[in-house]
């Protein structure tokens, strides 16, 4: 094949190795400035690591009792393996990441030794045979999946479709379906990965921005918020789950595609939900060469990582092989710690929440360091699959301390680093069959009953790529009569793939017995059967109040029934945010109905959301309409309070600084003159309400009120400025808006939000310290308490990235604020050329009292009509 240039994304795999050092031995590390502290001390002394064949590396595995791990497949059939994909005739494809790290300075990454081999096991024993080499000359890809009797493969900046013409098992075809998958030569641990096949009849990725379906004979794709950085899997109901390295699991409870459709409001109680909280990890031996493993805390006193640095690949088991009890459940590869943790996961009111499955241990440990599970699936046959990358270095040179590269050097763990295992596990009474779906379409509708996940998805591929409407009747049976919720689920969603949902069959659906058959009948049901929704505004299952709250609140007609579902069920977080995702630009008018149902008093959740997105609009007209509705609530009462409550903000007090902070520009709303309802709410005021109506009070201008500035001119971006605004605005949506969200809203647990952040803000000269050696809590954003560590960008990214990145977010999202210059990088680069350590929260504010000009250089945003332009 003919080479497809890319980069890598192995997002958060962090190395494992051990060592004591010398903190007189020289720095290793190929970035000193971003690497860590320079005086090098490990604190436990371990023999160099013999590198174990896969017979001797199996007797390391400790798992639970009843299950063993068998190898399907190990060099020198594949080499450096980091994804699979099955066709339909359960031949395996293996994604080989030949070219990443292959000594800690990463020579050869940018060379095309990257292959995809196709695998094949033809005497049906469990374990591959056969090898040939689908796809070679690639520079380190990392995604692929089988779809439309070929194979997406990622290559960035490359999305491929590679398709063998002739059977001979080697690609000779190939197309590019997206030149914007990833970044040529970008930092390849935060690039597009995991390409997935969900329910929704869509492909998803991990870290990347779009969507792709296949429509009239091309892909074709649409924009969708980012998931995660390594690793994407789905449950039963088509609900993606995926992480970052440091966080076990999140997941989309609610469809993404629906719940960011308002500007107005950030929809966030069914978005990137933390799934499990605690992030402790229980390796079975010593573990002391993690990156940071100099860090406090880090390590436990028996050298042992204590909790997720390297989370990747997880994957929600889906089969039947397993006992019952495991199914359902998440299996998560941490490779730094040598393991794969287990998680249940259990289902209340629309929300999953997981515990460890076991305390103070972990489903499956190894005593081999070179032990890197990097990916997990649940495979054709029911069994677990997981993508052992064995070889010591996981971490990239970009982010590689002193303290790692001094481990690897002294273990000798950068060889071998052309192995690779796939192991598969297994109950031990279990004999998995080999799994190969039928041709014929109407044999391949009775697999959307089958008992396993993977069988059903690819029965639901197939039906959906032939097209044959032949089967259509049968499919709308299947929906309606199904012996299994699951059956009729993806006999419905195949029907939206082929375009062919009947009323009927959608009428039936709403009837089903099974909540999540009747949200998705819900969801899919089209404008002229809108009427049939409303007796379900009585359903007691979370599930359809949501799928009503996203589809009712579409309509501009349906409004009397989306009254009904807001005043009954509007309290609830995920019905909330479903409701005001399809309001946008009718958020008013609907909190003035709202106000007047009498059946039941509108909650007070619903009633703040709604006016803080009035008020997120910044439409003078409609904020003093919102003012006179406030106005005219009973004096100091719930419902009154609920609105004060969204016109201030959400914690409803005046935000001021913490000492030796200043505090965060206020953007106010500029109005002809004193409004004089905002005077009666004024005067009526008591204890609850005072602190409401003053941050109120403090968010409005007018000509003359004391100690208000006039209107901002926000001083246009130059053509220079705008192609840095450009530059940065690609730099964050691939590697900054995983964590920090597309919107710069943050996501709880993981990263804090960049909107009006007094650290985005201030002093110019903060933020490219922050990004270029990074900022290790704690720290209070916007009087909210972080501990987590941002770790140092200044080797990934040049000094026309890193200004282009911070411009960006000093100008979007209604930010004012200065932009950054690449001379400012540089000069800040250069004059902390010999720092080692990551900035503290103390060092960066006394930086921010101590040169912050007199009037902040982010001025406040405002408009007569509606925000400053970004630019």
């Amino acid at each position: 094949m003919k080479n497809f240039r890319s980069p890598l994304p192995l997002a958060g795999w962090i190395l494992a190795g051990v060592v004591t050092l010398s903190p007189s031995a020289p720095l290793l590390a190929i970035h000193a400035k971003n690497a860590g502290p320079e005086n090098v001390e490990i604190r436990f002394k371990l023999p160099v690591p013999k590198p174990l064949t896969p017979e001797e590396e199996l007797a390391t595995f400790k798992l639970p009792p009843g299950f063993h791990a068998e190898l399907v497949a190990a060099e020198p059939m594949i080499e450096s393996p980091v994804a699979l994909s099955w066709d339909e005739k359960g031949r395996l494809f293996v994604c080989e990441m030949r070219g990443y790290m292959q000594d800690i300075e990463a020579a050869g990454e940018d060379q095309p030794n990257g292959r995809v081999v196709l695998l094949e096991d033809t005497d049906g024993d469990g374990k591959m045979d056969k090898r040939t080499i689908f796809a070679d000359q690639l520079v380190m890809p990392r995604a692929i999946l089988w779809t439309q009797g070929g194979l997406l493969v990622a290559e960035p900046p490359n999305l491929l479709f590679l398709r063998d013409t002739d059977g001979d098992g080697v690609a000779d075809a190939r197309e590019i379906v997206d030149d914007s998958f990833g970044k040529a030569g970008g930092q390849p641990e935060h690039m597009a990965n995991s390409l997935t096949h969900l329910l929704d009849n869509w492909i998803s990725a991990a870290s990347h921005g779009k969507r792709y379906r296949f429509k009239d004979g091309k892909f074709v794709s649409e924009t969708t918020g980012l998931r995660g950085q390594w690793g994407l899997t789905q449950d039963n109901f088509g609900r993606p789950y995926f992480n970052s390295n440091s966080d076990f699991l999140r997941a989309n409870l609610v469809p993404e595609s629906l719940a960011g459709r308002n500007p107005n409001f950030a929809a966030t109680a069914g978005l990137g939900v933390q799934i499990l909280k605690s992030q402790n990890v229980w390796p079975s031996h010593p573990t002391p060469g993690v990156n940071r493993g100099y860090a406090p805390k880090t390590l436990r006193d028996d050298g042992t990582l204590a909790q997720s640095t390297a989370t990747c690949g997880a994957a929600i088991y889906r089969g039947s092989l397993f006992p019952k009890d495991f199914r359902g459940n998440a299996f998560i590869p941490e490779p730094a710690g040598n393991l794969v943790k287990r998680v249940l996961l259990s289902e209340k009111d629309g929300i999953v929440t997981g515990t460890n499955a076991t305390e103070e241990s972990e489903f499956w440990t190894s005593t081999d360091e070179r032990f890197r599970p990097v990916n997990a699936y649940s495979g054709p046959e029911g069994a677990l699959y997981v993508v052992d990358l064995y070889r010591g270095i996981i971490q990239h040179k970009g982010f590689l301390t002193h303290y790692l590269a001094a481990n690897i050097k002294d273990r000798q763990l950068e060889t071998p680093f052309n192995q690779g295992r796939i192991w598969r596990i297994v109950p031990d009474q279990a004999k998995p069959a080999r799994v190969s779906l039928p041709t014929e379409s109407e044999k391949l509708i009775g697999f959307l009953a089958h008992p396993d996940g993977w069988v059903r998805d690819h029965a639901q591929r197939l039906l959906v790529e032939k097209r044959d409407t032949a089967v259509i009747p049968s499919l709308a049976a299947m929906a309606q009569k199904g012996k299994t919720a699951l059956a009729r689920l993806h006999a419905l969603w195949t029907l939206e793939g082929l375009n062919a949902l009947a009323p009927e069959t959608l009428s039936a659906c709403l009837k089903d017995s099974d909540s999540k058959v009747r949200a998705t009948a819900v969801r899919l049901l089209g404008r002229p059967q809108l009427a049939e929704l409303v007796p379900l505004i009585a359903d007691p299952s979370a599930d359809v109040q949501v799928a009503l709250g996203f589809q009712l609140s579409t309509y501009p007609e349906t409004q009397d029934g989306l009254l009904k579902l807001a005043s009954q069920c509007g309290s609830q977080a995920l019905v909330r945010d479903a409701i005001l995702s399809g309001l946008r630009g009718r958020e008013l008018e609907f909190l003035q109905a709202l106000l007047q149902v009498k059946a039941h008093p509108a909650p007070a959740g619903i009633v703040q959301a709604l006016a803080q997105a009035v008020m997120k609009e910044r439409q003078k007209e409609r904020v003093k309409t919102l003012l006179e509705l406030t106005a005219s609530q009973p004096a100091n009462s719930p419902s009154q309070i609920a609105l004060l409550t969204g016109l201030s903000g959400k914690s409803g007090a005046p935000k001021t600084a913490s000492p030796g902070k200043s505090a965060p520009p206020i953007k106010f709303i500029y109005l002809e003159n004193q409004p004089q309802a905002l005077v009666q709410l004024l005067d009526s005021a008591d204890k609850t309400t005072k602190p409401l109506v003053a941050a109120l009070d403090a968010q409005l201008a007018w000509p003359g009120k004391p100690g208000v500035p006039p209107p901002p001119v926000v001083k246009p971006l130059t053509e220079a400025e705008l192609a840095l605004f450009e530059t940065g605005r690609g730099v964050y949506n691939s590697i900054c808006a995983g964590c920090h969200q597309p919107n710069g809203a943050g996501m709880a647990g993981l990263a804090p939000a960049l909107v009006d952040s007094e650290w985005v803000l201030g002093n110019p000269e903060v933020l490219p310290r922050i990004v270029l050696h990074g900022l290790a809590g704690p720290i209070k954003v916007a009087g909210q308490s972080w501990n987590l560590e941002m770790p140092p960008m200044g080797a990934a990214l040049n000094d026309d990235q890193l200004a282009g990145v911070l411009t960006f977010i000093r100008r979007s999202w209604e930010h004012t604020a200065s932009p950054i210059s690449p001379s400012m990088v540089a000069k800040i680069r250069q004059a902390n050329s010999g720092r080692t350590k990551s900035w503290t929260a103390d060092e960066i504010r006394t930086l921010q009292v101590a040169n912050s000009p007199k009037k902040p250089s982010a001025a406040p945003a405002a408009d007569a009509e509606g925000s400053a332009s970004p630019r």
